[in-house]
C-alpha cells in the first residue's frame, strides 16, 4: 500500500440530520472545512438505519466488522482495554458507571456523578469493591476504575458457569443480543437485572448482579471519598450501574489481513483500546483528556505522526464532542469541535503531504445535545488526499455531506474501509 491513511473519528460529532442548525454547522472549524472543500464527502449509518449504537458496536462496524455477526459484548472489550483478566465462560465482564442514587428509593440522581468524579477518586472507590464476596452461588466481583466515572466489573462464581444473557442495570440502555441500544426515554431508577434466556446460569448471573448493585450502595454511600464529596457539595458516587455483559471475546480476522494493510491506533478510552488490541493493531493508548486541549492534542498528533512512519493506516479516536452531547451542552460541543480543528487538524495538515497521506474523517455515531443520547442518524464522511476529486460540499456538515457528497450514503459502517481504501489505491 503506497498511499497512507489517517482515519480520524470524532466521537459523537454529528447531530440530527433533520436539525436546521447543528454543532458542526455552528462551529468555526476552518481546517475541517478546508478538507471538505478539497475532498470528497458522503454519509454513513454506522451500524444501520434505525440503530442508535453504543460506541463499541459502532467502532467495530466502522473498522470493517459486522457487529451483528462478529460481536460478543462491550464488557470483554472494556476488560481487555483496562487490563482486567476474566475467564471466558465462567466469568462475565461488564462496562460500568459510577452513578449517584437515592439509597432508599433507588432513584438515580445522575448516571455519571455529574461528570465530577476524578479518576483518582474512582480508583479508591473501586478498591473498596474489588474482591467482594457475594452471599450466594460462590459469587465474587472484580472492579477496576478506568477514566472518570467509568469502570469495568467482572462477576464470577466458584460454583458454576455464568451467562452473559442478562439485562443491564443502567436504564439508559437495553441489551439486544450482544449489542446495547440507547433508550429513547427511560425511568430514572436502577433497573433490576433480569435473565434474557430461560437458563439457570442466566438466572444465577442476574441474581449476582442484583446483589452486587445493592452491596455497592451499602459500601460506597458511606465511603470516606463520598463523605468528603458531600461536604464539598458534590454528588456522591454511591452505586455502580452495569451494562453490556459479555463472557467471551470475539474471534476475528486480524484487520491487517482483512485489508492487506498494517494498522495502528491512537485511543483515549478503554473500549477503543480493547478493540484495537483485539484486531491486532499497533495500539497506543493516550493519557485521559485534560482541560489543556493544546497539550492534549499535541500529544495525540505526535503519536499519530510517529505511527504513520510505522504503519499504513492510523486510526485516531478523539472523544471530545461526545461528552457535551450527552450533557446537552451545545456550546461545549461546539467548542470541542473547534479545539480539535485548531489544535489537531490544523497541525496534522501542516505536518503531512496530502499527496502521500490521505485523511478520512467521520464519527462513530451522532450524539445531539438536544437528545443527550446517541441516535441512529447518519454521520458525515470526508476523504481528502492523493487523487481524490473535490465535490460540491464546501463545509463539513451533516446535511450537505448527506445530500451533495460524491461518496454517497453508505448503509453500514463496515462498508467504509473497503470503499475508501479502494479509492485511495486507484
Amino acid at each position: 500500500m503506497t498511499m497512507k491513511l489517517v482515519y480520524l473519528v470524532l466521537d459523537g460529532v454529528a447531530d440530527r440530520l433533520s436539525d436546521t442548525s447543528t454543532s458542526l454547522s455552528m462551529a468555526k472549524k476552518p481546517y475541517l472545512d478546508l478538507l471538505a472543500r478539497a475532498g470528497a464527502c458522503g454519509a454513513v449509518y454506522t451500524v444501520g438505519k434505525g440503530v442508535a449504537p453504543e460506541s463499541d458496536a459502532a467502532v467495530m462496524s466502522i473498522l470493517g466488522y459486522d457487529p451483528h455477526t462478529s460481536y460478543t459484548g462491550r464488557g470483554p472489550l472494556e476488560a481487555v482495554g483496562a487490563g482486567v483478566s476474566f475467564v471466558e465462560g465462567r466469568e462475565v465482564a461488564f462496562r460500568a458507571n459510577f452513578a449517584t442514587v437515592d439509597p432508599s428509593s433507588k432513584k438515580l440522581v445522575d448516571r455519571r456523578v455529574g461528570r465530577s468524579l476524578s479518576t483518582e477518586e474512582a480508583r479508591e472507590l473501586a478498591e473498596a469493591l474489588d474482591g467482594l464476596k457475594l452471599s450466594t452461588h460462590g459469587g465474587y466481583v472484580k472492579v477496576k476504575a478506568t477514566v472518570g466515572h467509568r469502570a469495568v466489573v467482572v462477576i464470577g462464581s466458584d460454583m458454576m458457569p455464568l451467562s452473559d444473557e442478562v439485562d443491564n442495570t443502567d436504564p439508559a440502555y437495553k441489551k439486544v443480543g450482544a449489542i446495547s441500544v440507547a433508550e429513547k426515554s427511560f425511568q430514572p431508577y436502577i433497573k433490576k437485572s433480569t435473565p434474557l434466556s430461560p437458563t439457570l446460569s442466566a438466572q444465577v448471573t442476574a441474581d449476582l448482579v442484583n446483589e452486587f448493585t445493592l452491596r455497592s450502595i451499602e459500601i460506597l454511600d458511606k465511603h470516606p471519598i463520598n463523605r468528603a464529596r458531600e461536604e464539598r457539595g458534590l454528588l456522591k458516587a454511591n452505586v455502580i450501574l452495569v451494562r453490556d455483559a459479555g463472557s467471551k471475546l470475539p474471534k476475528l480476522t486480524p484487520i491487517s489481513k482483512l485489508f492487506n494493510a498494517s494498522f495502528g491506533s491512537i485511543t483515549e478510552m478503554p473500549v477503543e483500546n480493547g478493540i484495537a488490541r483485539l484486531l491486532g493493531m499497533r495500539a497506543t493508548e493516550m493519557p485521559p483528556p485534560t482541560e489543556d486541549k493544546a497539550s492534549d492534542y499535541s500529544i495525540r498528533l505526535s503519536a499519530t505522526l510517529k505511527l504513520l512512519k510505522e504503519v499504513d493506516v492510523v486510526y485516531v479516536h478523539l472523544k471530545g464532542p461526545d461528552e457535551p452531547g450527552h450533557d446537552g451542552d451545545l456550546h461545549g460541543k461546539i467548542k470541542s469541535i473547534e479545539d480539535i480543528d485548531k489544535f489537531y487538524v490544523k497541525e496534522l495538515i501542516d505536518s503531512i503531504d496530502l499527496r502521500e497521506v490521505a485523511i478520512l474523517v467521520t464519527a462513530d455515531h451522532a450524539t445531539p445535545p438536544s437528545i443527550r443520547a446517541h441516535t441512529d442518524d447518519p454521520v458525515p464522511l470526508l476523504l481528502v488526499g492523493g487523487r481524490i476529486k473535490p465535490d460540491e460540499v464546501l463545509r463539513l456538515e451533516e446535511k450537505t455531506c448527506y445530500e451533495l457528497g460524491s461518496i454517497g450514503v453508505l448503509s453500514h459502517g463496515w462498508e467504509i474501509l473497503p470503499k475508501i481504501l479502494d479509492m485511495i489505491r486507484t
